[in-house]
């Protein structure tokens, strides 16, 4: 049986958020962090050529890399990127109308909160997971343990904010995959001519997560 999309971003823990400013970069990237083990991108809307870079990469790497949109608030937004590929779509805030296109068409939704009021919101509406964001500016993982505690059936991925010193500290309060953006997603080390240094961070990621698994 082939693995879902839900144990496929938890079996890698973390959803790299892509804001390349060209098409090219952005394939660079997802070279490099493929390189280091790091089967997943989330492309974000922001990219100029969001959907067609999707087609792309799905063309290119099919089965072998699971691919998401991201920075997704509206249905027609939700429709293209699943047409092009996408097997999960993330919004930095809540839109109803983009969780139920992304059910209708049998992917998985993830929404951004961040109050208790928007997070249960947004579970209610349908999410498979929901993303908190901005994370790291409202308290990090203590924040995240104290929305876990009266709501402890949500999954939560963090954004905004996270990097290898806090990755531990997130997975620990329970989250369940962490969405990174430059720490990972380094677009200046694509234009040194140096994609071995987002390689390197992608592995270090992938150990700091297998580690805290095996003690938990």
């Amino acid at each position: 049986m082939s693995e879902t999309t839900q144990e496929f971003i938890e079996r890698i823990g973390l959803i790299p958020v892509l804001r390349a400013r060209s098409a090219a970069q952005g394939r660079a990237v997802v070279d490099a962090m493929m390189a280091g083990g790091v089967t997943i991108v989330e492309v974000t809307m922001t990219v100029p050529g969001a959907v067609e870079l999707l087609k792309e990469l799905k063309r290119e790497y099919g089965a072998k890399l699971l691919l998401g949109s991201g920075t997704v608030t509206t249905a027609g937004q939700a429709r293209a990127t699943i047409d092009a590929g996408a097997e999960f779509v993330v919004s930095p805030s809540l839109h109803p109308e983009v969780i139920a296109v992304t059910k209708k068409n049998g992917k998985l939704s993830c929404p951004g909160a961040l109050t208790p009021t928007e997070a249960i919101t947004a579970w209610n509406a349908g999410a498979d997971y929901v993303k908190i964001f901005p994370c790291s500016a409202v308290g990090g993982a203590s924040y995240l343990k104290s929305l876990l505690a009266p709501f402890p059936q949500l999954k939560i991925i963090p954004s905004g904010g996270v990097t290898l010193q806090t990755a531990e500290s997130f997975i620990t309060a329970g989250a369940r995959a962490l969405g990174v953006g430059s720490d990972l997603v380094n677009l200046a080390a694509i234009d040194a001519g140096k994609p071995e240094t987002i390689t390197e961070t992608a592995r270090a990621y992938l150990k700091v997560l297998a580690n805290v698994r095996k003690r938990k």
